[in-house]
């Protein structure tokens, strides 16, 4: 039997219930009768017997056999026996009391513990919203992004007025000016015909 295949089944089944505070240590030295001792906790009695419950299934799964389960009846402190690995899941107040650490924990052995696992979401249920990517405080534009280039203010002339008189002087005359005078016609008088010239002799 590969130990190690052993105490991954082990670990995945003390993982998928959510068990604390996980430790693995190697007994070799220590003890004839198993290799490793698996140390976990879990919150009451109904997760410590979810565990153990775990525990069992992921080992059978893979092949393996589980020779022993003890403790059952009152949750506080489970034992499940798989050969050459032993696995205690206990109550902290239990845990912290016995200190099985102080016993078996001289040669702890390193496994990835507590993997965070993937999740897809589900085709029915709703995307999370995105979250506006938010302003630096410098003001300066995210990075990635092409700072936003600003049009030169372009500055208007003044219309020049349509009717404007420029005098020698260089003086711009307003429109509004009284316009020159017009010489007055001259206007016969109602009713007479205009006196015709005679031309007199020498």
């Amino acid at each position: 039997m590969d130990i190690r295949k052993l105490q991954r089944a082990i670990v995945d089944g003390l993982e998928d219930v959510k068990a604390q505070n996980i430790v693995v240590f190697n007994t070799e030295h220590l003890s004839a009768l198993f290799e490793r001792v698996i140390i976990a906790s879990g919150t009451s009695n109904r997760q410590t017997k979810a565990l153990a419950a775990s525990v069992r299934d992921s080992v059978k799964s893979r092949g393996m056999q589980v020779m022993a389960t003890e403790g059952e009846d009152n949750g506080e402190w489970i034992i499940v026996d798989c050969g050459a690995a032993v696995a205690h899941i206990m109550q902290p107040s239990i845990r912290e009391y016995y200190h099985l650490e102080e016993i078996w924990g001289g040669k702890p052995v390193r496994m990835k513990v507590g993997e965070t696992k993937t999740t897809l979401v589900k085709a029915s249920e709703p995307e999370p919203a995105r979250k506006p990517a938010a302003k630096a405080a410098s003001g300066k534009p995210a990075p990635g992004k092409p700072a936003a280039t600003k049009k030169p203010a372009t500055r208007k002339l003044p219309v020049k007025p349509a009717n404007v008189n420029r005098p020698a002087a260089g003086r711009a005359v307003p429109a509004k000016a009284a316009p020159a005078r017009k010489p007055a016609a001259r206007k016969a008088a109602a009713g007479k015909t205009p006196a015709r010239k005679v031309a007199r002799p020498r």
